[in-house]
């Protein structure tokens, strides 16, 4: 398992604040991080929303599901049920409690239509990206430490990257589960089986989409520009980047 850099601040939010939102895109670790909070003093229970059945129950009635569960608790996949948000602004006006709630999510919940209440002042958002290079290699990355410190301290020279090495880097990219894949492809049938599934399932529940067939075309499209700035008026004339927009 990865050490993941992000832990410290969740751990710091978890201390002083009732609800911890921790977002990010399927399969960066979020449930993973969210389990590996529990030590002695933490001891969450965990629920998560991808069960058929506690996702029944927390839909039906949201405020009865809440009222059950002890706290601390942990939500996975909280987009699911954007119903519980009011009874989650109720329970934390009335017991404050740091560390109540641990929230993930693999949408931007707050853009949700059918969120009703932001928790704004009741909770902090906290956004887990990939894997980066430090995390993969185990060891913390200090380059924006260096460069803000009163004295810059130049790091010690490295020998480069041979040019192949960078590519399969790149290539690789951050997801766990992807890079624990032993060969290119065997990765890039992780990555077809990761588009499809966010198209077809995560999307279709979140919201009503036209065009989702264009949206494979329109991801290749981007993608082939990556590592520049995006031109929204040299793509704009693609029929895929129209109809998805």
């Amino acid at each position: 398992m990865f050490e993941r850099n992000l832990k410290s601040q969740v751990r710091e939010a978890l201390a002083d604040t009732p609800v911890i939102l921790l977002t990010g895109a399927r399969q960066t670790g979020k449930s993973t991080l969210a389990k590996d909070l529990s030590d002695s003093e933490y001891k969450p229970g965990y629920f998560t929303f991808d069960d058929p059945t506690i996702l029944a129950a927390a839909k039906d009635n949201p405020k009865a599901f809440l009222d059950g569960i002890p706290i601390p608790a942990i939500f996975d996949e909280i987009q699911r049920v954007p119903e519980l948000f009011l009874p989650l602004k109720a329970a934390v006006d009335k017991d404050r409690k740091p560390g109540s709630y641990l929230l993930t999510g693999s949408a931007n919940v707050l853009l949700l239509p059918a969120v009703s209440d932001s928790l704004a002042g009741r909770m902090e958002v906290l956004n887990l990206r990939s894997l980066s290079q430090g995390e993969i290699e185990g060891r913390r990355e200090n380059f924006i430490d260096r460069v803000c410190a009163e004295k810059f301290q130049p790091a010690k020279p490295q020998k480069a990257e041979e040019r192949e090495s960078l590519f399969q880097r790149s290539l690789a990219g951050g997801y766990p589960e992807a890079i624990s894949r032993g060969s290119e492809a065997r990765r890039e049938a992780w990555f077809r089986s990761y588009v499809t599934t966010i198209l077809q399932q995560d999307v279709r529940d979140l919201a009503n989409i036209d065009g989702l067939t264009d949206l494979p075309r329109l991801l290749s499209l981007l993608a082939a520009r990556a590592g520049g700035l995006l031109n929204y008026a040299e793509v704009r004339g693609v029929p895929a980047f129209r109809k998805a927009l």
